[in-house]
């Protein structure tokens, strides 16, 4: 299904020095014909063009707020290049909500609508910036019933700015009138690389609110990373086509084996997207669906033979029992999980070391290395134990070319401290990390916690501990995310709940 029309038009403009708004193209031509806006061309061209007076490597957040008010361009959702970059831009907003009373208490209504049912919320250090100037961040560092209560508020019209990373550019659940972009490129993980079409688009899909604009604005800062023919040439471009990211892992490989013996899923690899995609190529579309056919293929036998090596397929190329109850393991990392299981080193370990050994596989960043932390002797047995068990495993699968990821300690130390009801900002301090960030770690454990506790029949100690773990650190700040029952109760507009 293919859906080109915007259902609010965007306006692209730019943002000169001096204060004056600019169209971004040029009046002439349609679609990708579309260049310059003269001026804008011309300002650029200049040797001695004058720039904004930013702070500390951050746009002049005061003066574009300044300038979009005086043309009725607010609410904006400006997309900067780091959390720290939107943390520190609140400092930068003008406190307007002084001489604005009604709306101050709205908002001091809402945020306290959410600190009723998550009382931590009231410490947080970003209210005073939301009940002072009306802005907020909005980033992945940050706890999950924070992030409700600045949707919150941008739906219901309260804000007036909100600073967010382009990666979450797509996550975001608000529309505003305007979208500021300060950025021609984004980090991808590893580094800075240009936008694509499809950033660009994900960004500026915010920019315009239906029923309440008849047209959205994108507007383009000048500054140290701003490309701006660059951004110009995305504007009038298509988004990027979708490409197929079909990759095969030991848990696909299991569930498909399952319910399908190999020439089935054979027949079910051949008719993938993939290799659909290779087929529609202008030239050799044949022979390129004949590739694409044969490396999944190739990938799934050897994703096939490396299961019935350690047993979990038999030489009838069938899940075994252990490949059976294997496949309800729908994790990342199956494999290694299930190694510790069947090693029985977990039998004894209770519901925090349990939760600790876990934490150990969901972690996505690379860890420094394996150690085990000096002050905790039973967490560093267990982890000793694990390491000790999976190693074999590791190593075989890296002959194999197969990635078993990283064994991260420090995730497994904050999983044990939180599990045991420390504080939350001892556990902060144990894991290092931001607190969205722990946040997302304790969810993702008990992701993978609520698989083990499913293999009750074939590991019911293992699954009891893991049953009890989940009780014990699925509990505030982390409550508060859609989907675990800590959903505020306050009125919110339309379907933003």
């Amino acid at each position: 299904v293919e859906e080109k029309e915007r259902p609010v038009p965007l306006v692209p403009l730019f943002l000169h020095p001096s204060g004056t708004l600019l169209p971004l193209l040029s009046s002439r031509g349609k679609g990708r014909a579309r260049g310059l806006d003269h001026k804008v061309s011309t300002w650029l061209k200049t040797r001695d063009r004058t720039r904004f007076p930013g702070q500390g490597g951050l746009p002049p957040v005061e003066d574009i707020l300044n300038i979009l008010r005086a043309y009725d361009l607010l609410p904006a959702i400006f997309f900067l290049k780091s959390r720290k970059d939107c943390d520190n831009s609140l400092d930068l907003a003008p406190a307007v909500l002084k001489d604005d009373p009604d709306r101050r208490r709205r908002i001091r209504g809402v945020v306290d609508s959410f600190v009723s049912q998550f009382p931590y919320l009231a410490e947080n250090w970003q209210r005073r910036h939301v009940e002072r100037a009306a802005v907020a961040s909005h980033h992945a560092g940050q706890l999950p019933a924070w992030k409700l209560v600045t949707e919150a508020l941008m739906s219901q019209g309260l804000l007036d700015a909100v600073f967010a990373t382009t990666t979450v550019a797509a996550g975001v659940n608000y529309p505003a009138r305007t979208v500021v972009l300060v950025n021609s490129d984004r980090f991808n993980g590893l580094g800075f690389v240009p936008l694509s079409s499809t950033d660009f688009h994900q960004a500026t899909g915010r920019a315009g609110r239906r029923g309440m604009d008849h047209v959205g604005f994108a507007l383009a800062v000048p500054g140290r990373y701003m490309d701006v023919a660059h951004l110009a040439r995305l504007a009038s471009s298509p988004p990027d086509p979708v490409d197929s990211r079909i990759r095969l892992d030991f848990s696909m490989v299991l569930n498909l084996l399952l319910s399908h013996a190999p020439e089935d899923i054979r027949v079910i690899l051949d008719n993938c997207f993939a290799a659909f995609q290779a087929a529609g190529e202008e030239t050799g579309g044949g022979r390129a669906m004949a590739r694409v056919r044969g490396r999944l293929w190739k990938d799934f036998v050897r994703h096939l033979e490396f299961l019935r090596l350690f047993g979990y397929v038999d030489e009838n190329k069938a899940l075994t029992q252990e490949g059976v109850w294997a496949s309800r393991l729908r994790v990342d990392r199956p494999l290694l999980i299930a190694e510790g299981l069947r090693a029985g080193i977990w039998k004894d370990a209770g519901p925090a070391l349990m939760a600790a050994v876990i934490a150990v596989f969901v972690q996505e960043k690379e860890s420094a290395g394996f150690g085990t932390p000096r002050h905790d002797q039973e967490l560093s047995d267990i982890l000793d134990a694990t390491h000790e068990a999976l190693t074999p495993l590791a190593h075989e699968m890296m002959e194999w070319k197969f990635d078993p990821g990283p064994f991260a300690v420090p995730p497994a130390a904050a999983l044990c401290e939180w599990a045991r009801q420390k504080p939350w900002e001892e556990v902060l301090g144990v894991s290092g990390l931001a607190e969205g960030d722990l946040s997302m770690l304790i969810l993702r454990t008990a992701d993978n916690l609520r698989q083990v506790a499913g293999l009750a029949k074939d590991f019911p100690r293992e699954a009891e501990s893991a049953r009890q773990a989940l009780s014990l650190i699925l509990r505030d700040p982390v409550l508060g995310f859609p989907g675990l029952g800590g959903e505020p109760e306050c009125p919110l507009p339309g379907d933003v709940r």
